[in-house]
C-alpha cells in the first residue's frame, strides 16, 4: 500500500509503497453452531482451525473431525457422532467468542486442575535449540516484509523442520504450525516448538494439550507460562539469543554436548 515516509534528519517526506500485514476475521462453526471469530492472517486457515481445536481441547485428534470446509472467511467443521461436543465446551468460558490477534484466550487458574503431565523422554542439544529459534528469522518472509507478524515452527529433536507458520497473532501462528503437524500425523512427543512471541499461559497450554515437551522462544516467559510448564512437565526456554538461553523448567531435556 502507499504510505508517506518521513525522515526528520533530512527533513523530507515522500510517498512510497510498503508491505502491511493483513488481519481478517475467520468465522468458525462447529456442527453448525458458531464457536469463535478469530482475527488472523488469511492463509493456512484450515490448519489454523484444526490446530486451534486441538490446542483448546475441543478435539483430541484430527480423526474426530468428520469434515472441514473453508470458504473465504467461513470455516465449517463437522465432528464425528461419537464426540460429545457439549462436554468438551465446558472447558471454554464463552461459547461464542471473538479471539483478537493481540493476545490469546483468557487464562483461568482452574485450568491447572485439568492439565496432564507430558511424559516424553525426548532430549535436545542446546545448540539445536539455538539453531531452531534463529532459523525463524530466515523462514519468516512475511515478517521481513511487514514486521507485523509472529512466527512459530515445530522441529524434530535433531533440528529438522516439520512445520512453519506466520500470523498477526502469536497464538494463531502456533495453532497453524500444530495444525499442519496434526494433518501429517507428526508425533508431538518427539518435537519442540519454537516461536517469536512471549511464553504466556495460553501458549504453554497449547503445547501441553497436544503433548509437545519443549518450547523455546526468543522472547520472555511470564509467570503464568512458567506455572503451566511446571504443572505439565514441559521444558520452557526463553531469551534464546546468541549463545545464551534461560531455562525455566525441566532443564534435564537440554543436552550441553
Amino acid at each position: 500500500m502507499e504510505i508517506v515516509k518521513i525522515d526528520t534528519a533530512a527533513k523530507k517526506a515522500q510517498k512510497a509503497e510498503d508491505y502491511v500485514a493483513e488481519e481478517k476475521p475467520l468465522q468458525i462453526f462447529i456442527n453448525r453452531r458458531h464457536y469463535a471469530t478469530i482475527m488472523c492472517t488469511p492463509e493456512d486457515l484450515r490448519e489454523l482451525a484444526i490446530g486451534h481445536l486441538l490446542t483448546e481441547g475441543i478435539v483430541k485428534a484430527v480423526e474426530e473431525i468428520k469434515k472441514i470446509t473453508v470458504k473465504e472467511s467461513m470455516c465449517h467443521i463437522n465432528l464425528k457422532p461419537n464426540v460429545n461436543l457439549e462436554s468438551r465446551l465446558k472447558l471454554v468460558q464463552l461459547f461464542s467468542r471473538i479471539i483478537p490477534s493481540a493476545c490469546g484466550g483468557t487464562y483461568q487458574p482452574q485450568v491447572l486442575k485439568t492439565i496432564g503431565r507430558v511424559s516424553s523422554r525426548t532430549t535436545v542439544k542446546a545448540e539445536t535449540i539455538q539453531n531452531c529459534v534463529n532459523s525463524l528469522n530466515r523462514l519468516a518472509e512475511t515478517f521481513r516484509k511487514t514486521a507485523g507478524v509472529h512466527a512459530a515452527a515445530v522441529y524434530k529433536a535433531d533440528g529438522s523442520l516439520v512445520a512453519f507458520a506466520e500470523d498477526v497473532g502469536r497464538h494463531n501462528a502456533v495453532d497453524k504450525a500444530i495444525g499442519k503437524c496434526a494433518l501429517n500425523k507428526t508425533p508431538f512427543g518427539e518435537c519442540l516448538l519454537a516461536l517469536s512471541g512471549r511464553l504466556t499461559a495460553d501458549i504453554v497450554l497449547k503445547a501441553a494439550r497436544v503433548g509437545i515437551p519443549i518450547i523455546a522462544s526468543i522472547a520472555a516467559a511470564l509467570d503464568s507460562g512458567i506455572e503451566i510448564s511446571r504443572k505439565a512437565n514441559i521444558t520452557l526456554i526463553g531469551f534464546v539469543r546468541g549463545k545464551r538461553m534461560n531455562v525455566y523448567n525441566a532443564s534435564e531435556r537440554i543436552l550441553l554436548s
